[in-house]
């Protein structure tokens, strides 16, 4: 990515103003579409693409995450970074983004770095009929944002929830399951999808896991930046509202 592209990232990816949420997912995938490389999404990066993760991250009010891909990546908290400590602090947000950890079942560590290391707390978000004793230690161990009775996750509620608590600017690093259900439910505004010149082949995750939606969900393409063989593109839902309302 050339050093011009580097200087104006900041001023490509910032949330759209006048918006009550806007979510945006961030996703790395092989030219042949697999989203995972032994198993983590590690082997399809680059430090180009750390970059942007990190710059995707310091825009953000919170990262919005499901519990599979905290324990396969091992999270986590997000990181205090200086580089984007005043822009955050001028927008009126936290010194870093929240992690969102999507779980009904409430499987989690609690006792791990993401929620004992967090400098902004770690948000669980879970249904409302979760097991007590479990619910009871997640709000011990942070915040909790309940979305749905039973069963599963009411992923546009979710993001609801949090857009009501004012932190409306959501950041989605998937795994593959959480995103297929936020874009199925309307809820998905864009995508930052990286795409890594390699073939993978085999039966790894692909970028969107769950049932065919009934319709295409369409893109627009909002730019397109290159480095080293790695393509970052950024789509535009057009079935996207504004979500001001």
């Amino acid at each position: 990515m050339r050093e011009d592209h580097l200087k104006g990232l900041p001023a490509l990816y910032v949330y759209p103003e006048g918006v009550r949420r806007w979510v945006r997912a961030n996703m790395v995938a092989s030219v042949d579409g697999l989203a995972e490389a032994g198993g983590v999404s590690a082997g399809l990066s680059s430090p180009a693409d750390e970059r942007l993760f990190h710059l995707l991250r310091g825009l953000a009010d919170v990262v919005l995450v499901g519990a599979g891909t905290v324990r396969a990546e091992g999270y986590g908290p997000a990181r205090v970074s200086p580089e984007y400590a005043q822009a955050r602090a001028a927008a009126g947000q936290q010194p870093a983004a929240a992690i969102a950890v999507v779980s009904a079942s409430l499987d989690l560590d609690f006792d791990s770095p993401l929620y004992t290391d967090a400098t902004t707390p770690t948000i669980t978000v879970t249904v409302e009929d979760a097991r007590p004793d479990r619910l009871a230690r997640a709000r011990a161990a942070g915040e909790v944002a309940l979305a749905g009775r039973s069963g599963r996750v009411d992923l546009a509620a979710a993001i609801d929830v949090l857009a009501d608590s004012g932190r409306g600017r959501v950041l989605c690093e998937g795994g593959p399951t959480v995103l297929a259900a936020i874009a199925a439910a309307d809820a998905l505004d864009e995508l930052c999808l990286t795409i890594s010149p390699q073939l993978r082949a085999g039966a790894g995750l692909r970028m969107l896991v769950g049932p065919a939606f009934a319709e295409p969900i369409g893109l627009d393409l909002g730019s397109l930046l290159t480095d080293d063989g790695f393509v970052f593109a950024r789509y535009l839902v057009k079935s996207t509202s504004t979500h001001s309302q």
